[in-house]
C-alpha cells in the first residue's frame, strides 16, 4: 500500500485515497546472519500504518509482512512477493454490519473472518452458522428435524435457483468442518481462498436480506409519514 492507492478503511467501510499524511510504512531486514525461510532468500518485514481520512472514523489500521529480500550493488532490497501477511488492527477483514442484523449472526461472521487464514475450515463452519441463523431469523423457517439441509429445502421456492444453488455450496462445504468423515483418514482440506468465498456469499445475503429489507420499511414509512402529514395540511386549510 502506497500513498494514492485506492483504500477501504476496514473499520467505516468507507472508499478512499490514500495521502501522504495518512500513511506511515517501513521496512525492516532482519539483522541476523542466514537468517532464511526455509528454500528461500534472507528475509524483511514491511509494517504499515494507515490513519483513515473519513472525519467521522479517523482509525487506525496496522498491517505486517514478511518479504523475501535481496542484494544489489551492495544494498539489501525488499521482493515484490509476500510470503505471509498478518492485519493486526482490526484484526480481521470483517466489514461493519449494521445494528439491526442480529449480534449472535454478526459475531460469527466476524470471527469467521478473523479465523479465514489461520484455520479455513472453522471458518468454513462459522459461515455455515451465519447461514443457519440467517435462515431461522430473516425466514422464520425452524424444521423439526434441526437439520440445515432441511431448513434449505424450505428455501427453494422463495429464492432463485442460483441464489439456492450458493447457499447449499455453504452448507457443503461448512459441513466439512462440521462433522467427522465416515473415514477418519480421509482428510478434506479448505483453502483460504474458498473460506473467502463463503464469507462473501454471507455479506451479499447481509445486504440481499437484511439491508434492503431495512431500506425499503425506511422508504415506506417515510411515504406513510409524508401522506399523513399532507392529510394534516389539508385540514388546515
Amino acid at each position: 500500500m502506497n500513498s494514492g492507492d485506492s483504500w477501504t478503511c476496514p473499520h467505516c467501510n468507507q472508499p478512499t485515497t490514500i495521502t501522504t499524511p495518512n500513511i506511515d510504512s517501513i521496512c525492516h531486514f532482519v539483522g541476523i546472519d542466514d537468517a532464511r525461510i526455509k528454500g528461500g532468500s534472507e528475509i524483511g518485514y514491511r509494517g504499515t500504518v494507515i490513519a483513515c481520512p473519513n472525519i467521522s472514523c479517523k482509525e487506525l489500521s496496522f498491517s505486517l509482512q514478511l518479504k523475501n529480500s535481496y542484494m544489489q550493488y551492495g544494498r539489501k532490497y525488499e521482493c515484490e512477493d509476500v510470503l505471509k501477511s498478518w492485519q493486526l488492527l482490526p484484526d480481521s477483514k470483517a466489514k461493519p454490519q449494521p445494528s439491526y442484523i442480529p449480534k449472535q449472526i454478526t459475531q460469527d461472521y466476524t470471527e469467521a473472518c478473523r479465523i479465514k487464514d489461520l484455520s479455513p475450515k472453522a471458518s468454513a463452519t462459522l459461515a455455515r452458522r451465519c447461514l443457519q441463523g440467517m435462515i431461522r431469523d430473516f425466514w422464520n423457517i425452524n424444521v423439526k428435524s434441526g437439520k440445515l439441509s432441511d431448513e434449505i429445502t424450505e428455501l427453494e421456492d422463495k429464492l432463485t435457483q442460483n441464489e439456492w444453488d450458493a447457499i447449499d455450496a455453504v452448507r457443503s462445504v461448512g459441513n466439512i468442518g462440521a462433522h467427522m468423515e465416515k473415514d477418519v483418514n480421509l482428510i478434506i482440506d479448505v483453502e483460504p481462498e474458498e473460506a473467502e468465498l463463503l464469507i462473501q456469499l454471507i455479506e451479499d445475503m447481509f445486504q440481499d436480506w437484511y439491508v434492503v429489507r431495512h431500506d425499503r420499511e425506511v422508504r415506506q414509512k417515510k411515504l406513510v409519514a409524508l401522506a399523513k402529514a399532507k392529510q394534516e395540511a389539508r385540514k388546515k386549510k
